[in-house]
């Protein structure tokens, strides 16, 4: 589904070079739902931002559901952004001047196919995601884990190929975290979603099948989960503590 090979990215800071992502190679199967960890850094954002055709690379090559991202020019990188990929921030990126049901209906509005077969998908999100009592209401009128799983409503009302989640729980509490991570567990059992998640938060990690620790723009280790998630847990946070060594 996602292949990142021989990915490197650079910013020049004067006549000076500085080396971000340095050779990164992993690949995101249909269904898996995936983590990427490490310290402030170690390209992270930026590997991110390559994905999502928001930034170029240098050099290497990304492929998304067949389609390589590496030539494409503006108007096939938009309609890639606009059409294949889910997006899930930090910050929510709500409208508010939309009500939830119309929030999460907005990447449809933007591609105009807005039609029965749209309403009735995100009838069926807003139902899975158990905001079926605000969705008439307005982002001012709800909390941040309501705001966040309505964005998570969002990402898939264009069927996408993986939705890039940035921090999505960096501004909530731990009750509305699990919440909204628990709604990416739904939406990767019930509509077999692919989610590549950038995070620091072990919690949220733990809940992963499988964990992508990056270091100096370099893939670090590749931690797949056994056992349970306070067990997965225990090794993320290990291995963290080795990395930082």
């Amino acid at each position: 589904m996602l292949y990142v090979k021989d990915l490197h990215k650079s910013y020049m800071t004067g006549k000076k070079e500085y080396p971000v992502l340095k050779g990164i190679n992993f690949q995101i199967a249909k269904g898996e739902f995936v983590a990427v960890m490490g310290p402030s850094g170690s390209g992270k954002s930026t590997l991110l931002n390559c994905i999502s055709c928001y930034i170029p690379f240098d050099k290497g090559e990304i492929t998304l559901g067949g389609i390589d991202l590496t030539n494409l020019n503006e108007t096939g990188l938009a309609k890639v952004r606009n059409e294949k990929l889910g997006f899930v921030f930090q910050d929510f990126m709500l409208l508010d001047g939309l009500s939830v049901r119309e929030n999460i209906l907005v990447p449809r509005i933007i591609r105009g196919k807005v039609d029965a077969e749209a309403e009735r998908l995100a009838d069926r999100l807003i139902s899975l995601f158990g905001i079926e009592h605000i969705k008439n209401k307005y982002p001012a009128e709800i909390s941040g884990g309501e705001k966040q799983r309505t964005a998570v409503a969002r990402s898939l009302i264009n069927d996408p190929y993986v939705i890039l989640a940035d921090e999505p729980t960096g501004n909530l509490d731990s009750k509305s975290s699990r919440t909204v991570i628990e709604s990416f567990e739904h939406a990767k059992e019930q509509m077999n979603a692919t989610i590549f998640m950038v995070t620091h938060d072990s919690f949220a990690a733990s809940f992963c099948d499988r964990v992508i620790l990056l270091k100096d723009g370099t893939v670090f280790r590749h931690l797949e989960k056994a056992g349970s998630r306070s067990d997965f847990q225990d090794v993320l946070l290990e291995a963290i503590k080795e990395m930082s060594e």
